[in-house]
């Protein structure tokens, strides 16, 4: 019985997380609960929650990929010089996309089909990508036109255009994981493969969806940055890959594989990650203090994670119990209980 308020509080460790820092900044300073602000955090989050959202098909899946951050470096490359080339906007985004979908693949086929393991390929692509991206862009930083910067900076029914298109993955994706068999083959591979495997489901065609999931939301998600920035620079994406990671553990997506959600999970971890470096840029803390403070909700998030699994483990050890039936006493009947 005493175990039941820990798990409870360890479930919504990420909400009761975010609640306390959103309260922290609140009280130090009266321009974080500035209406304006707050828009602010949801516009700045959306590029890492939409990659973080790919990020969590792949964790959910008991796999990880390093290679976000190149993915979107490439693909809004590849879309600068088709826009540099007088190519229209839809045709410059739609070939970022294909580059997302392509990227994901390559990982795909390396891990499903050469067995080869997720972090030694998705390691290996990051370089890969960050390699061809500087080969496209020259090593130079290619400034976009206001065209791209004036999209960011739109809205639609009095939302930011990227809130409302980090709304749509989101949407899209908790829909998918929620509702759909394909979301329930997902929990079932991160939670045991082989079983997953033994009941029929295709481990194989799982994998390769969600690191394909994982390219293209990276891609799209570089996409809504560079309406935000306006420039392609050499450092685009860069370290992009630990920001998503951090966001799907912040949300209470489990590193093992088989837990976790993108709403409010993933958002959530999102949203703490950006409400923590705009909370710190408005009480003008030293910049070298914001890795440390965040990297220190991120190892508090992982304990947790850590201390959950456990919990769950020993909670979910099923007790085997005789029962006797009413009418014939004489049948032991066993049953199971958690």
């Amino acid at each position: 019985m005493t175990r039941k308020p820990l798990l409870l509080f360890l479930n919504n460790a990420p909400l009761v997380l975010f609640a306390a820092v959103f309260a922290l900044f609140g009280l130090l300073s009266g321009k974080f609960l500035e209406p304006q602000n707050l828009v602010n955090i949801l516009v700045q989050s959306s590029g890492t929650g939409i990659v973080a959202i790919g990020m969590t098909f792949v964790l959910l899946a008991a796999g990880v990929d390093l290679s976000v951050g190149s993915v979107m470096f490439v693909a809004v490359a590849v879309a600068g010089k088709l826009i540099f080339n007088d190519q229209p906007l839809w045709l410059a985004f739609l070939a970022a996309i294909g580059v997302g979908l392509l990227a994901g693949a390559l990982n795909a086929v390396f891990i499903t089909r050469f067995r080869i393991v997720a972090f030694i390929v998705t390691l290996a692509m990051l370089f890969v990508g960050r390699g061809f991206g500087l080969w496209v862009t020259n090593t130079r930083a290619m400034n976009m036109p206001d065209a791209i910067t004036a999209l960011g900076a739109s809205k639609l029914l009095g939302i930011p255009v990227p809130v409302l298109v980090f709304a749509a993955v989101c949407l899209a994706a908790h829909l998918v994981l929620k509702r759909t068999p394909f979301g329930r083959q997902i929990y079932a591979v991160g939670n045991d493969a082989e079983a997953a495997r033994k009941a029929g489901v295709s481990v194989t065609s799982i994998f390769f969806a969600v690191y394909v999931i994982c390219g293209s939301c990276a891609a799209l998600s570089g996409l809504v940055s560079l309406t935000q920035t306006g420039a392609v620079s050499p450092s685009f994406g860069n370290q992009k890959e630990f920001a998503a990671i951090a966001a799907a553990v912040l949300g209470g997506t489990s590193l093992f594989g088989g837990r976790g959600s993108v709403f409010p999970g993933t958002v959530l971890g999102a949203v703490l990650i950006q409400t923590v470096e705009n909370g710190l840029v408005i009480l003008n803390a030293d910049p070298y203090t914001y890795p440390l403070v965040t990297s220190g909700i991120i190892f508090a998030a992982v304990v947790v994670d850590s201390l959950r699994s456990n919990l769950l483990a020993k909670l979910g050890r099923r007790l085997i119990r005789v029962e006797l039936p009413a009418n014939n006493p004489g049948d032991a009947v066993p049953s199971y209980r958690e």
